[in-house]
């Protein structure tokens, strides 16, 4: 594997576990935190969600941001779009786990 592809797919590894682990929160949410019936809860969402775009743009967007300003616009284009597709591949494996589960 070259260096960006080897790149992208770690960043998408990355993406993938950080929200496997989210979704396992969100799943778990009430059994670990209980009910909430004020304004925490919603106030604990989005600084989750505000939290989560930037960790997974950072692993998305960080390094073909740092090519592209260093003048390498070739690579920045190519690994964002191989990382785009390493996301496309797990989604579509999660998809289909998830319609042969039902």
């Amino acid at each position: 594997m070259t260096n960006i592809y080897k790149t992208s797919f770690i960043n998408s590894l990355g993406a993938l576990m950080y929200i496997g682990i989210v979704s396992w929160v969100m799943q778990n949410g009430e059994r670990l935190f209980g009910k909430m019936n004020n304004f925490l809860g919603p106030l604990a969402l989005l600084l989750l969600f505000t939290l989560s775009a930037l960790i997974v743009g950072g692993l998305i967007l960080g390094k073909p941001m740092m090519l592209y300003l260093d003048g390498k616009k070739k690579e920045a284009v190519q690994l964002l779009l191989t990382t785009g597709g390493w996301l496309g591949l797990f989604t579509v494996l999660a998809l289909l786990v998830l319609a042969l589960k039902l």
